[in-house]
């Protein structure tokens, strides 16, 4: 019974992780084959072929071409540098060594300082002055077998990410945003239950604000490499950008709601819009899960009318204590306090009508996609 419960833990935790697992085989599959190839065509210095595929087999197809443009870039800007300076530089003893080192060393590294996407050439051109087998064959020759070996696992390393349990930037960047969009609803909770008096602690805020940004962090970055994958033709997938674009103005809209929501409603006015705040907050959390199961499985989003009805019903409650006797005898703060909660909540609601958009756009894809197939 213990063996069998430990078997079901250990099932359960790799099951949590299938895109990490997924990874991990497409890393050691690139690494093996690219190792295997260099064998095969007997190239002096393969292990860094091997080491290439490693480092550009990233979570996506676009994460994996960002990283094997840029270690091409990097060492192609190393090796022809360096081999240059090899060439011209006797560094036969430390002190020509030393020479050489600093006169290659610091435009490459202005360079990587200038622009990130060539952090290697620096590596590169360093290596190209201190192994062995570049003094044994030539700088020239070196830096040529340098480039090709690069080159050969950066081809490796694109080749299985595309082929071998493929993990689109798209689909990584969807459920990020899913996740942003569930995190949304507990916030929504948390702020509506500080105003109707039912908080949980502002340790509960203080915990979900991190998780948002890292999670709007996490869909921002796989939107980018979502991005790199529409230029090179590897995906008919419609932009990124409006989506990313879309989760923040909402996270703005939850931010104003937030400061709004930061002291309890006074008795009276609790009574007065209560009711409505928490029917507000019930079809609010329950359409930003929709959406965020809409967006996880690319399928139509829920109805509105719910949420609409909502909104209007609140606005309308807190339009009315304009003429109504209670707001003469609020203090200023809560006054404003209620008229700064039906600005946000209408602000909200049209970023949510565009989040919806995005919602159906993606779901409109995979029904072409669907038909296509």
């Amino acid at each position: 019974m213990a063996l069998t419960g430990w078997i079901d833990r250990a099932a359960g935790r790799i099951g949590a992780r299938q895109a990490e697992m997924k990874l991990a085989l497409r890393v050691t599959i690139a690494g093996t084959l690219a190792f295997a190839i260099t064998k095969f065509f007997n190239l002096p210095q393969g292990y860094w072929a091997a080491i290439t595929a490693v480092v550009i087999t990233q979570a996506s197809v676009g994460g994996s071409l960002k990283a094997a443009l840029e270690r091409f870039l990097g060492t192609f800007a190393g090796a022809a540098y360096g081999g240059a300076v090899a060439a011209l530089i006797p560094h036969g003893s430390p002190l020509g060594t030393g020479l050489a080192i600093i006169v290659s060393l610091f435009p490459l590294a202005l360079l990587a300082a200038v622009k990130p996407s060539f952090r290697v050439a620096p590596v590169t051109g360093l290596i190209m002055l201190l192994p062995p087998a570049g003094q044994a064959i030539g700088p020239v020759a070196a830096a040529i077998d340098r480039v090709a070996e690069i080159t050969l696992g950066n081809i490796v390393g694109i080749v299985v990410s595309l082929f071998v349990l493929p993990a689109r930037a798209h689909t990584l960047m969807t459920e990020a945003a899913a996740r942003v969009v569930s995190l949304n609803a507990d916030l929504v909770e948390l702020h509506v239950g500080e105003l109707v008096a039912e908080p949980k602690g502002r340790g509960a805020l203080q915990t979900i604000h991190p998780q948002i940004r890292a999670a709007l962090k996490k869909a921002e970055a796989a939107a980018e490499e979502a991005a790199r994958e529409r230029k090179s033709h590897l995906t008919e997938a419609a932009d990124p950008e409006p989506l990313i674009r879309t989760l923040y103005r909402v996270r703005h809209d939850l931010v104003m709601i937030g400061r709004a929501s930061a002291n309890p409603l006074p008795a009276g006015l609790l009574d007065r819009l209560g009711p409505s705040l928490k029917t507000l907050r019930d079809e609010t959390c329950a359409l930003l899960l929709g959406i965020a199961k809409s967006l996880r499985t690319r399928t139509p989003p829920p109805d509105t009318a719910n949420f609409d009805a909502a909104v209007h019903a609140f606005v309308s409650e807190t339009e009315s204590l304009r003429s109504h006797a209670l707001s003469q005898d609020l203090p200023y703060g809560s006054f404003g306090q209620v008229f700064a909660l039906g600005f946000a909540f209408e602000q909200f609601r049209k970023n949510v009508e565009d989040l919806l958009e995005r919602a159906e756009e993606l779901a409109a894809r995979r029904s072409i996609e669907t038909d296509a197939s």
